[in-house]
């Protein structure tokens, strides 16, 4: 059942400098949950209305549509960088990050974690209506037709979408970049 319900939640995040806080609730929500709702379409309809900048922090992301459509937005004039999970990636058989590095798109693996479990792409943050989009829905063809997930879109509250566009350069700062399928293997 997914569907958009009004923003009347006090949404918790981390900012970087006080290293927790509330802040208020703006904007509106839309949920999904895999496999009943299209949560892969709600991402991709996301990343196709982005007008400036998307970041990327994933899991496991082996979702074709979900890479043609970054390498759409890229094609448009979105500025797209990745982050993923190493040890998830090292494998480029069957994962995406080769298509989205061929395709011009900055991937940068984060290996200081015993997992970087994160979820999330953040949308045009400096924008009035910024979107973050976060869950326990990895970019996979499990998450889509087999697991049990869900997914959120918060949209228009720009304090939430910097505290994560925050929380996502943190971790770029540590992450490792890569360039070829053989840095892929060796983790960055």
């Amino acid at each position: 059942m997914r569907g958009l319900i009004a923003a009347a939640l006090l949404l918790g995040g981390i900012g970087v400098a006080d290293a927790g806080g509330t802040m208020p609730a703006r904007g509106s929500v839309e949920v999904a949950f895999a496999p009943h709702d299209d949560a892969e379409g709600a991402i991709v309809k996301a990343i196709d209305a982005a007008q400036r900048e998307i970041l990327v922090q994933i899991f496991i992301f082996t979702s074709r549509p979900i890479a043609r459509a970054l390498l759409r937005a890229t094609g448009r004039g979105v500025r797209v960088a990745v982050l993923a999970d190493a040890q998830m990636h090292k494998r480029p058989a069957g994962n995406v990050l080769t298509m989205l590095m061929d395709g011009g798109i900055p991937v940068a693996l984060e290996t200081e974690f015993a997992a970087a479990h994160n979820k999330v792409l953040i949308v045009d943050v400096d924008d009035a209506r910024p979107v973050v989009v976060t869950g326990s829905y990895n970019f996979t063809w499990s998450a889509k037709r087999k697991n049990a997930e869900n997914l959120l879109i918060l949209r228009g509250n720009p304090e939430l979408a910097r505290a994560y566009a925050d929380n996502w350069h943190r971790h770029r700062r540590l992450a490792r970049p890569v360039a070829t399928p053989a840095d892929l293997r060796r983790g960055g």
